[in-house]
């Protein structure tokens, strides 16, 4: 995708967090955010990942906050948001984005997986929204644009074996987005959510099960898959758009990607 969407300044003033942001797609976004201006929360559980993401945006000339956050704990969430308020007042941009993809058939049980997955994937989010709610509607009250986006997958939608578990995970966020616009939207928080297909990330990494590793092997060997810059351009256009716009449910597909 091309960078010249967005110009330099675009987002100037603006105040995000990310979660998620050690590697890949939260990372990527990070980067292109400080870049246009905003002032960028990063959080992830890797410490020493961030603190390098914070040197290249510093680097940069971009202004940055570290803050290891595990966002499956509802209080050290709640305690990365105090630290953005105290830096730099509220936040008015969201991108929650950490998740995790285990691939097994149902009856393996591989129950810890499911836990993994419910817990970062639902429950990480949920953290996160309860944690910035409040100051995004502050934000959107007085007058400023205010965004809520999140990552879920073209998995929310796909029938894809194996994937029970992360696709109901996914399809939780993508309804849930949908959802929380009829609430959000009124108040003018938009609330956006990106579904990529098949990107160039670690989260294959996770995946343990032949089948499922065999298919995302090959799809990376065939295909131009998407890089975390691609998706990081679209979550900035999101913000970026007039305020009364409300770019909803975007989904990402390499071209030449049919599964």
């Amino acid at each position: 995708m091309s960078t010249d969407l967005l110009l330099p300044g675009s987002l100037e003033g603006r105040t995000a967090v990310v979660t998620g942001a050690s590697s890949g797609i939260g990372e990527a976004t990070a980067e292109r955010l400080a870049a246009l201006g905003a002032r960028v929360a990063v959080l992830a559980r890797r410490k020493d990942r961030l603190d390098a993401l914070a040197e290249r945006i510093r680097a940069a000339g971009g202004d940055v906050l570290v803050l290891p956050t595990d966002v499956t704990s509802r209080e050290q969430v709640a305690a990365a948001a105090e630290a953005v308020e105290r830096a730099w007042g509220g936040a008015d941009l969201v991108f929650a984005n950490a998740g995790v993809q285990l691939i097994s058939e149902i009856d393996a049980l591989q129950v810890a997986d499911w836990d993994a997955q419910i817990d970062l994937n639902i429950k990480g989010v949920m953290h996160t929204i309860e944690a910035f709610v409040r100051p995004l509607e502050a934000a959107a009250a007085a007058g400023r644009p205010a965004d809520l986006v999140t990552t879920s997958s073209i998995a929310a939608t796909r029938v894809l074996e194996k994937f029970s578990v992360y696709s109901g995970t996914k399809a939780y966020i993508s309804h849930l987005t949908r959802l929380l616009r009829t609430e959000l939207g009124r108040k003018g928080v938009r609330v956006a959510t990106v579904e990529p297909g098949m990107v160039d990330t670690e989260l294959p990494d996770h995946v343990t099960d032949p089948d499922a590793s065999r298919l995302m092997a090959d799809l990376l060997r065939e295909i131009d898959c998407l890089q975390p810059a691609d998706v990081a351009e679209t979550v900035a256009f999101v913000a970026a758009v007039p305020r009364h716009v409300n770019l909803t449910e975007i989904t990402i597909l390499p071209t030449g990607q049919a599964v």
